[in-house]
């Protein structure tokens, strides 16, 4: 299998993390400037060109959950991302889906203005979009504040998707001690190793974060 994406973007993250999580082998593509090939390759087989992509033989697989659903069904292992009862498969998928659409593309709203230049900048729109992280933040101490994982059968896609969504949103709209159940979770997931390996891989790209990233995970 091959998975082009690039070490630091949060939705290649999501996917590396159920690779790592059981060791699958695959080579990865990385779409980086200093790689064009990689990218001309992506965007020939997905003209869109967005990552991660997953080519496995003949079969391509777009968008990160679907890539996680796809090596749960097709090429499983001892940790698996979607439990087989249907009322613990939804609560992982609807956790999935608040991650991505309510912590990781608000976040990226925030980091979309800061390349925008001077004199096209939303301050109101970036206002608007740290209000939606701290009601989703208060949302989730609630939940935090009595499991230890995002769903109540452990570790799951839905944990693969809070990784990278918690770790960039806390550098754009930082915790600072306010919701300590969601900062201990944030803290469980940078220990694991899998993010951990995820975290190293985006290290020698932290220059590309706009604005600067802040010298911490």
């Amino acid at each position: 299998m091959e998975l082009f994406g690039h070490p630091f973007s949060s939705y290649t993250w999501k996917a590396l993390i159920a690779f790592y999580e059981n060791g699958t082998s695959f080579e990865f593509r990385n779409v980086d400037p200093a790689t064009p090939d990689n990218g001309g390759e992506l965007k020939r087989r997905w003209p869109v060109a967005k990552f991660p992509l997953l080519v496995d033989g003949q079969t391509q697989v777009m968008e990160a959950t679907s890539i996680i659903e796809y090596l749960d069904a097709v090429h499983p292992g001892p940790m698996r991302f979607i439990p087989g009862e249907t009322r613990a498969a939804h609560e992982v998928r609807m956790l999935d889906r608040i991650f991505d659409n309510y912590v990781m593309n608000v976040m990226q709203e925030i980091v979309n203005d800061r390349l925008r230049p001077t004199d096209r900048k939303d301050p109101a729109g970036v206002a608007v979009a740290n209000g939606r992280l701290e009601t989703i933040y208060a949302w989730l101490e609630e939940r935090f504040s009595c499991r230890e994982w995002a769903c109540s059968g452990g570790f799951s896609m839905a944990d693969c998707a809070a990784a990278p969504s918690l770790f960039y949103a806390d550098w754009v709209h930082p915790n600072d001690g306010r919701y300590p159940a969601l900062a201990a979770y944030r803290a469980r997931l940078l220990a694991r190793p899998s993010v951990a390996k995820a975290v190293d891989g985006g290290r020698p790209y932290r220059h590309y974060f706009p604005g600067g990233a802040p010298d911490r995970d």
